[in-house]
């Protein structure tokens, strides 16, 4: 499901308003995830067991890791079982196939054979934002910045929120858990700027990025017919496309999740106002970006270590987020 369809425009205010009128009823939390589950499971049920998966290997490993805090080894143990099982599903989902190409016309070069047939399966949408947030959480608990969440589906409704499951933004473990402990009663002032806050993301997608998409594929997909001026033309487009389109999602799930009365980081900051390209990547994608820095780029030792070092960590992070978060955006224009 997504949100630009008509079955969004059903389905949300459904949910508003079952959630608002069930107060504080123990089961609102659980309703938000069977609605979240029903969300996710509208592309393809099947891939539910796979978050129902992440879910439960990283709420298990996260109780381990505290109950263990003080026994490093056991500690350290049940972090590794955490994102090794994660990343490999991830692995096999997302990127084997295009290993395994890429390894067979490598081979072929020097004519050896290379046999390992392709994977016959879809990518599930969302897996790598879910997998990042749940990989967040257990890196969390091994530091000790939050504890482990005891209540099995209030932990499973923030891997799979269904406003930011699809295109983030990846939240943090301590922002976005304790909301689902809170009580959120209606509030007309909060609906109203969560409800323009997703006008402007329908404008943004609808308007905008699908409008100028038909322009940029004819020229990219013919490349021979077309000029070096129309070249130019759709490059600049896209660059609207993109952003909108992409940002635009971001806004909706920012606004969507502000209607039921929680706060989701800001995504996306006036990127192509940047001054510089180190700036542009602060601005866009800002939980993927902030994601690498917090759990990739500073324990690896950041700039605090030989410069030889400093130099691989930043080209293990911010030289690839580029190509992952444009991987991100032409998942989404397939959709």
């Amino acid at each position: 499901m997504l949100f630009n369809s008509f079955e969004f425009l059903i389905f949300f205010p459904i949910v508003c308003i079952i959630y608002f009128l069930l107060g504080k009823n123990k089961f609102r939390n659980p309703f938000l995830l069977i609605a979240s589950y029903y969300f996710y499971m509208n592309w393809k049920p099947i891939y539910a067991l796979l978050i129902l998966t992440s879910t439960i290997l990283t709420y298990v490993c996260g109780l381990l890791v505290e109950k263990y805090s003080a026994d490093t080894r056991k500690k350290k143990l049940y972090l590794t079982v955490s994102i090794v099982l994660n990343f490999a599903i991830l692995f096999v989902f997302k990127y084997f196939n295009f290993i395994n190409e890429s390894i067979f016309e490598l081979l072929s070069l020097f004519g050896l054979r290379w046999s390992v047939p392709n994977l016959d399966i879809l990518l599930p949408v969302g897996i790598s934002f879910y997998t990042f947030q749940a990989v967040g959480y257990s890196v969390d608990v091994y530091r000790g910045t939050i504890k482990a969440e005891r209540n099995f589906f209030t932990y499973a409704l923030f891997v799979s929120f269904f406003p930011q499951l699809v295109a983030g933004p990846i939240e943090r473990a301590k922002n976005l858990l304790p909301q689902f402990h809170e009580e959120h009663s209606f509030e007309y002032s909060r609906v109203v700027e969560g409800l323009r806050m997703m006008l402007w993301g329908y404008f943004m997608k609808s308007c905008v990025a699908d409008s100028v998409a038909p322009y940029v594929d004819t020229i990219y997909n013919n490349v021979a017919d077309h000029s070096g001026v129309s070249f130019v033309i759709a490059t600049i487009l896209f660059t609207f496309q993109i952003y909108c389109d992409f940002g635009g999602y971001s806004l909706i799930a920012r606004g969507a999740a502000k209607v039921m009365g929680f706060n989701l980081m800001e995504n996306f900051h006036r990127p192509y106002l940047s001054l510089s390209v180190k700036e542009f990547w602060k601005r866009w994608h800002i939980s993927l970006s902030s994601w690498f820095m917090d759990y990739v780029y500073i324990p690896l030792g950041g700039n605090r270590c030989k410069y030889s070092r400093h130099l691989t960590n930043r080209s293990n992070t911010v030289m690839n987020l580029p190509t992952f978060q444009l991987d991100i955006c032409c998942k989404l224009f397939k959709e």
